[in-house]
């Protein structure tokens, strides 16, 4: 009997989990709402990526700008398919410097070497 019932407990829990948004949902919205402060935004993520070397969030970072933008904007600008565009930036994604310097100057940004 109690196993029956924290089933269904665990189902309603899973269908109201549903209703909420990700952090990177949040950070989308705000961009759309707030597309001035994209530069900045990009400006710190790699800054962030220069001190830890962590590739997983600059790359959400990345899939984030890319729908403000328009995934398939960047894929005809990059000359990537959009499903290289979105592999390339998935969470499981390993991609080639090349498809991250093509995705960044579809964005309008590029790779700029800084001193330490």
């Amino acid at each position: 009997m109690f196993l029956f019932s924290g089933i269904s407990s665990i189902r309603d829990n899973r269908e109201n989990m549903r209703d909420y948004r990700t952090i990177d949902d949040i950070t989308e919205e705000y961009l759309r709402d707030h597309p001035n402060e994209i530069d900045d935004y990009i400006t710190e993520l790699f800054e962030e990526y220069a001190q830890d070397g962590d590739t997983a969030p600059l790359l959400s970072s990345l899939r984030v700008i890319s729908r403000v933008k328009g995934v398939s904007c960047i894929a005809e600008t990059s000359g990537l398919s959009r499903k290289g565009v979105q592999k390339a930036l998935s969470e499981d994604g390993h991609p080639k410097f090349e498809s991250v310097n093509a995705i960044l100057h579809a964005m309008g940004y590029w790779l700029a070497p800084q001193k330490l």
